[in-house]
């Protein structure tokens, strides 16, 4: 009777999962678990399956993105250079060089009249033009010269522990800061003929007073000493640096075998200088050769003086440009004078490469 009562009591049947003695699920708990997988995994019973291939595929398309971002991204970080450069410098250039082909007046720049050659065969006859480039080289050579043997000499002196060494390079560094308008117009109130600091200090000797804008050598020395004056601290500072890098190794070998300090600055600083001091006489060459500012703030006058006897290139374009109007002829001295950089940086890639052959492939 017991045993009766108990099987129709629902749930305490044989059965029944969960009072199973075995301790496995019963049929209807196994049922109820494969309904719910089959209400999970859908009609086809891939959801598993599907959501595997939906996380590869995301993978997949990240992977793509981050070998799109990696190949890319470099290309839209130094776009900005190239499309500044294009817009003012390559742009401008080519305009020029189309200009210079034309007879362009500054009233009507678009109006352009083929001229092919003839700007720059008329360069090639004007005696302006050869004086403009005389002055160029003279005062580049006594500006280049002296400074970057001076800068050299600070650079040495600097190199070694001296107190307050950061102050005087800073000092050094502060006539680079200077606008081109200030330092000039200081330099030409120390070179006035009448009361000038210069002339005042030559009476002191007994020297008369020099006519410092009107002589050749003298109005061309004048511009080349504010030329040294601003650049002369920028240059020490390079070849400081590069002095720095030179091992202490060399100079302790060097003094071990009885070098003096001169002796060790000419045998060992000056040739491991060599590649920055190529450097800073080619950047001064292309400095000079576009010398603007200093000689016609001097004197006030695009003419380079009364006789043009400190009149640069610069000042020679800026002339037939702004001041004739002729655009055409503005723009083949801006071409002659792009041609003179190229060849520069040709010797200067010739002097380079024979410096190496000549120390066995070493650095130059």
């Amino acid at each position: 009777m017991t045993s009766s009562r108990t099987d129709r009591i629902p749930g305490t049947g044989p059965d029944s999962g969960p009072d199973r003695t075995d301790g496995s699920p019963g049929p209807r708990t196994t049922r109820a678990r494969g309904a719910g997988r089959a209400r999970r995994d859908g009609p086809g019973g891939g959801g598993t399956r599907a959501g595997g291939t939906g996380r590869s595929r995301a993978a997949e398309r990240r992977s793509r993105r981050y070998r799109r971002d990696a190949k890319w991204s470099p290309y839209a970080f130094i776009s900005p250079f190239f499309l500044f450069f294009a817009a003012f410098g390559l742009f401008p250039l080519l305009y020029t060089g189309w200009a210079s082909l034309h007879k362009v007046s500054l009233h009507s720049p678009t109006d352009m009249e083929w001229a092919g050659l003839h700007n720059y065969s008329r360069l090639l006859e004007d005696e302006f033009f050869w004086n403009a480039l005389r002055n160029t080289f003279t005062i580049g050579v006594i500006s280049t010269v002296p400074q970057l043997l001076m800068a050299l000499g600070l650079a040495h002196l600097l190199n070694y522990r001296l107190r307050g060494s950061m102050f005087y390079r800073v000092a050094m560094l502060t006539p680079y800061a200077t606008s081109v308008a200030a330092a000039t117009l200081v330099f030409t109130l120390l070179f006035g003929r009448d009361y000038g600091m210069i002339n005042w200090a030559f009476g002191l000797v007994g020297i008369d007073n020099i006519d410092w804008e009107n002589g050749t050598w003298t109005s061309q020395l004048a511009v080349s000493t504010i030329v040294i004056w601003r650049w002369t601290g920028y240059n020490a500072l390079i070849y400081l640096a590069a002095m720095q890098s030179v091992p202490d190794d060399l100079y302790e070998s060097a003094a071990l075998d009885g070098a003096s300090r001169w002796q060790q600055f000419l045998h060992v600083t000056v040739p491991s200088l060599r590649p920055t001091i190529l450097f800073t006489v080619v950047v001064s060459t292309i400095g000079a050769t576009q010398l603007f500012g200093e000689p016609l703030l001097f004197g006030g006058s695009q003419s380079g003086g009364g006789s043009h006897q400190y009149q640069t290139l610069g000042l020679y374009l800026y002339e037939q440009g702004w001041f004739n109007f002729h655009l055409g002829r503005a723009s083949a001295i801006a071409w002659t004078m792009f041609l003179i950089l190229i060849v520069i940086g040709l010797v200067n890639w010739l002097i380079a490469r024979r410096l190496q052959k000549s120390h066995g492939g070493g650095p130059s």
